[in-house]
């Protein structure tokens, strides 16, 4: 969210939120008086330590709800950026904080929200990271992720969970791919494997995303998105133009580039894919922050929320939309319009009931028992309900990279709710 300086999520490294060492009770002993006869036969009293309790500890595969490591509710805050320059007098000024205090609804209950789905979202990745290797299948993969998921975020409704789902796009496909019921595709040693996956508490979603690669032939392709975001994340901030921003992003991404087989490929940003604002319980919040200089003077405000994301190419630098759907979100405030199939209409039911305005694949209506559903959902798509979102391809033989931090100016300093490490 966005409203004093900056802040960003401590690289993955930095944090150990493994192990609960905020329970001061934790760790002591409490005594016992006991009676012992002694060789008198007299009874001799003798202290006997109770032993100590153990602290909890996240298991392997990551299992054990937050609330059980996290006793007392408070959640590791991210990394803060102060603000500089021009917007460098929002820090001391005692007047600004409270404007941008009472501009926020309930500010220390969203930020705990936030912090929550984002320490979920870093113990999660940390064990995809150890976990994802090639040979998995990609379902293999999004089902240890989202298990993890449901797991720490302790799911509940519509109230915490699953944030979207788990994108696993590969090589020249840059966003939006997750395996449907019955995919096959198997993890190869070659391939540029995009993680991108949310979680949410209270519809405040956490989006957070990187790439993995096990040669290192296209690692200067994932440094420069690395860099990239990272550049974004740092030169934002409030009344910061959107467009202005956009050109530090394709600056510092620019300056990479890629040999493969002894012939060089320039790292080109996406220029249609963007990073974005995120609003309660909606992914897109309506401002985009492109990857290529523009002239969008929009700017950047108190209260807001973004995922500061990029995408390198070694192709064109374009996407277009390719395969099997499987992302789609219900539109908020979609038109009220009559519905002739009557399959389209308990599905409808289901969506909102399980999901609401939160993006979500069919592999997650399989889950919740929907089945023969497709005529439907395309029939929801028509009519202007559901919003689809197929894959998003540069040209085959090309190869991608993302990496996303979430960020937020409502606060004295900015924080970064998850940006990984």
């Amino acid at each position: 969210m966005i409203s004093d300086p900056k802040v960003t999520n401590k690289p993955d490294e930095e944090i150990d939120p493994i192990h609960n060492d905020q329970d001061p009770e934790a760790d002591s002993e409490e005594e016992h008086v006991v009676d012992e006869p002694d060789t008198a036969g007299q009874k001799k009293k003798k202290k006997k330590k109770k032993p100590k309790k153990k602290k909890v500890q996240q298991t392997d595969p990551p299992r054990v709800g937050l609330s059980k490591i996290f006793t007392n509710g408070i959640f590791p805050e991210g990394e803060i950026q102060p603000y500089k320059d021009d917007n460098a007098w929002r820090v001391t000024s005692e007047e600004k904080r409270y404007e941008e205090k009472m501009a926020m609804e309930d500010p220390d209950i969203t930020y705990e929200n936030i912090r929550r789905a984002a320490e979920v979202h870093r113990q999660v990745r940390r064990h995809a990271r150890k976990f994802i290797r090639p040979g998995l299948s990609m379902t293999e993969i999004a089902e240890y992720i989202e298990n993890g998921t449901r797991a720490l975020v302790e799911e509940s409704g519509l109230d915490s969970g699953v944030g979207f789902p788990t994108g696993l796009s590969l090589n020249h496909c840059a966003a939006h791919y997750t395996p449907n019921a019955g995919d096959t595709t198997i993890l190869q040693s070659g391939d540029v494997l995009k993680v991108d996956f949310g979680v949410h508490v209270k519809g405040r979603i956490v989006d957070s995303a990187f790439t993995l690669t096990f040669e290192p032939t296209y690692d200067n392709l994932v440094e420069a998105v690395r860099a990239a975001t990272n550049t974004g994340i740092r030169e934002a901030g409030i009344d910061v133009r959107l467009g202005e921003l956009a050109g530090y992003i394709q600056e510092t991404m620019e300056s990479y580039e890629v040999e493969v087989d002894g012939k060089v490929f320039p790292v080109k940003p996406i220029e249609n894919l963007s990073g974005h604002s995120i609003n309660q319980y909606k992914i897109h919040g309506g401002k985009s922050v492109l990857l290529v200089k523009n002239d969008d003077q929009t700017k950047m405000e108190e209260g807001d929320y973004f995922a500061i994301e990029t995408f390198g190419s070694t192709g064109r630098g374009h996407v277009v939309e390719s395969g099997e759907c499987s992302h789609y979100a219900k539109i908020m405030d979609a038109p009220r319009v009559p519905l002739r199939l009557t399959s389209a209409k308990s599905l409808l039911k289901s969506i909102t009931s399980n999901f609401g305005t939160l993006p979500f694949c069919r592999r997650y209506l399989d889950r919740v028992g929907e089945s023969k559903y497709l005529l439907a959902l395309n029939h929801l798509v028509q009519q202007g309900i559901v919003q689809d979102y197929p894959p998003l391809c540069d040209v085959k033989g090309a190869m991608t990279a993302q990496f996303v931090g979430a960020y937020d100016t409502a606060t004295a300093n900015s924080e970064g709710s998850s940006q990984p490490g």
